[in-house]
């Protein structure tokens, strides 16, 4: 069995690990501490299982951080980029739990965030819904982030008065998700202002 004759410190947070007085591999100074990696120690079959199984977990974890770190996303979103790398199942949810567990992830705060950059960029209520579920929001963080909104008829009526109260107003009111009723109620207000104005 190859014995651990020595570790050195590597990069900042990895060790050096050498085997019979031979340099072996870098690892992560917390993975070379979980497992217990000393002087003396041999490197038998289950030792180096579990070497291995730590040194997925942290990949797995780097994995997401990295993730989260470009834009907030959602646990199934997460989960998806973890499998595309090629991070096993078991792996994949115990990153998730982690970065759930620290706050990194949360369904209901993307939900939200999500929601309202959407209504901003002037979506209606059925594509912010389309797109949350399309990000893996579950029904009740797409339903509670839809009420934290603005009524979609008010936001409705703001996008008709800046373009006018027409059938080209409409159809892209539609095209961009809106209710029916939003719609009618939006093109009616904004017709009755304008009706008030020139009279």
């Amino acid at each position: 069995m190859p014995r651990v004759t020595a570790l050195r410190p590597a990069r900042p947070g990895r060790v050096l690990v050498e085997l019979d007085g031979e340099r072996w591999r870098t690892v992560p100074a917390e993975v070379a501490a979980r497992t217990g990696l000393s002087v003396g120690l041999e490197l038998d079959r289950e030792r180096l299982r579990t070497l291995r199984a730590e040194l997925r977990r942290r990949e797995a974890l780097a994995v997401g951080a990295r993730a989260l770190a470009r834009r907030d996303r959602s646990e199934q979103a997460v989960r998806d980029v973890l499998e595309r790398k090629g991070v096993g199942e078991p792996e994949r949810e115990e990153a998730v739990a982690t970065l759930r567990q620290h706050g990194a992830l949360d369904d209901e705060r993307f939900a939200c965030a999500r929601a309202a950059a959407l209504a901003q960029r002037g979506l209606g209520d059925a594509a912010i819904a389309f797109s949350l579920e399309r990000d893996g929001i579950g029904p009740e963080w797409s339903a509670s982030a839809l009420a934290g909104l603005e009524p979609e008829r008010d936001r409705a009526v703001r996008l008709a008065a800046r373009r006018g109260a027409t059938a080209k107003t409409a159809r892209w009111l539609a095209g961009r998700g809106f209710a029916a009723d939003s719609i009618e109620a939006a093109l009616a207000s904004v017709a009755k202002d304008e009706r008030l104005e020139l009279g």
